[in-house]
């Protein structure tokens, strides 16, 4: 009884190395296919769209700032809010373009 009991961890052993080894690496290609490769791709959209950003465009910032962008330097950008009122915003911080969005807040008045 004692060499069966003993033949049988000595087998399983070595297979559930194996098995073990295959599901992390499964693991890993669903993570890269469903969560890093998404995001990746997302990423690469959001640089383009900050390096198109052109004087004219309307812009919304992070902060949830509504303007028209009337200066593009290498990595800050003059909107102008209200006439005659102008920031300068972080090119970092400028994630959708107004144009793009549904509703604008002068569009609801």
């Amino acid at each position: 009884m004692k060499n069966l009991v003993l033949l049988q961890a000595a087998t399983t052993g070595g297979s559930g190395t194996y098995s073990t080894l295959i599901m992390l690496v499964l693991i890993f290609v669903v993570f890269y296919f469903f969560m890093i490769r998404p995001q990746m791709k997302k990423q690469k959209e959001i640089k383009k769209f900050r390096d198109s950003i052109a004087v004219g465009d309307k812009v919304i910032t992070a902060g949830g700032i509504y303007g028209k962008v009337k200066e593009v330097k290498e990595n800050t950008i003059v909107l102008e809010i209200c006439d005659g009122v102008k920031i300068t915003v972080d090119k970092g911080s400028v994630y959708a373009s107004a144009a793009d969005t549904a509703s604008t807040p002068d569009e609801k008045k």
